[in-house]
């Protein structure tokens, strides 16, 4: 019997919950964790909204599917009969969208058989209007996308649950009257989230289906504050990534270095659908059966266009972590930051005035926060040498466009800046 397939996604969350050791107010995704497993390494291919989901969706590059920026901004799949809702309806899934899927500005592209009307895509709206979608007769497996809103900004005002007073913004920002307000508004949005995810589970659980679903939660990137979405660091590229279903045991935490890539040939798995030729990821069935086992020695991620241009590709390694900019800026840009108390603070103190490094490299083990820069340290020479050729061989080998240059936006598109658009 083929599992119905649920797929769950957030806004701008990376791994600020509970089950990752935060404190965050997320008791029903700390359950579900529990039922089943979570990948503690595991990394989006993009920092930035539509590429992210793009690659998850089709298991292939956001450079290789066209999706090197939002699709709110003019960018798009070079084939949206790639995604992954085409790919499981033509096996006979029924499939439906409810809420975000900011892949496409025309959901219709996508394949869903069902769009779920919903009032907003808040996860206040988006909860019950999948809980009703779950709970209903179905005849055929059914494969349900998710997407909340929420934790992207702009924030929910607080509640008496989120004092500020009591909480901290992550460690690689100050401890500050103002970047503690901030951690206060996202944690409002992280518990509406939790209620909504709480609110689907429960559907499952009611229609009985449990023991034949495969529900799959995730986010796009890390959370939207400084140094954390729009960069190629673990605070930008770490997500969530938890599983339970058929065959997944309960308690099981993976330390393994997986990619979202990794997602699609899985659910390709799970769903009995032959993986079709060029996905750049790999199944993870090898982990839901053994804990200890490992898939990759390394994941790659890729940043193109936000708001602006700022090419950027990263290779990551359990040990080293190196990135490098394709376009050397005398200033950050400061629109690939979302506005809020922790960006004024910091820019009021010069933050944006501060030039982005070209190439780093980090020792995650020794430097887990990533703030101490080797390039130029002779000691790890022959690491540099290694890491920059890892990347050479991943954008040639997948054919990146940055590898012949700079990347003009499509005509039309919204940004910035950028090289000038072709003809």
């Amino acid at each position: 019997m083929r599992p119905n397939i649920i797929y769950l996604n957030s806004h701008d969350t990376g791994r600020w919950i509970s089950p990752y050791g935060y404190a965050a107010p997320t008791p029903r995704m700390q359950r579900f964790a529990e039922q089943g497993i979570v990948f503690r390494h595991a990394f989006s291919a993009s920092p930035t909204c539509s590429p992210s989901r793009a690659a998850l969706l089709t298991g292939r590059w956001p450079h290789e599917v066209g999706m090197l920026g939002l699709s709110h901004r003019g960018f798009s799949l070079t084939d949206p009969t790639e995604h992954l809702s085409h790919v499981l309806g033509r096996s006979g899934y029924r499939t439906a969208l409810a809420g975000v899927q900011h892949v496409s500005e025309d959901p219709a592209l996508l394949g869903f058989d069902e769009i779920l009307p919903v009032d907003s895509h808040s996860a206040v709206d988006v909860g019950p209007v999948a809980a009703q979608f779950v709970s209903g007769e179905h005849e055929e497996p059914f494969y349900l996308e998710i997407g909340f809103i929420e934790t992207h900004r702009r924030y929910p005002e607080p509640g008496p649950q989120d004092d500020a007073r009591y909480l901290r913004a992550p460690a690689h920002l100050p401890d500050s009257p103002e970047t503690r307000e901030d951690m206060a508004g996202y944690s409002a949005s992280v518990r509406r989230l939790d209620d909504a995810v709480g609110a689907v589970l429960d559907a499952v659980d009611r229609a009985g289906i449990a023991d034949h679903t495969l529900v799959v939660c995730t986010t796009d990137h890390g959370p939207a504050f400084p140094g954390m979405k729009c960069t190629l660091t673990d605070g930008g590229l770490g997500v969530m990534l938890m599983m339970r279903g058929p065959g997944i045991r309960p308690g099981t935490v993976s330390d393994a270095l997986v990619s979202q890539l990794d997602l699609f040939p899985t659910l390709c798995e799970f769903a009995e659908v032959p993986a079709r030729e060029g996905l750049r990821g790999t199944s993870l069935a090898p982990v839901l059966e053994d804990e200890e086992a490992t898939l990759h020695d390394a994941v790659h991620a890729e940043l193109t266009y936000h708001v602006d241009y700022e090419p950027q590709r990263s290779v990551r390694t359990e040990r080293f972590a190196y990135v490098r900019a394709f376009r050397a800026l005398d200033h950050r840009i400061l629109e690939h930051t979302d506005a809020g108390p922790s960006k004024d603070y910091l820019v009021d103190r010069g933050w944006g005035d501060l030039a982005p490094e070209t190439e780093m490299l980090f020792d995650l083990q020794l430097d887990p926060a990533e703030t101490r820069n080797l390039v130029d340290d002779p000691a790890y020479g022959d690491v540099l040498v290694e890491m920059r050729a890892r990347l050479e061989s991943w954008m040639r080998e997948t054919d990146d466009p940055l590898v012949r240059g700079p990347i003009p936006p499509p005509p039309g598109a919204n940004v910035i800046g950028g090289p000038p658009r072709a003809g």
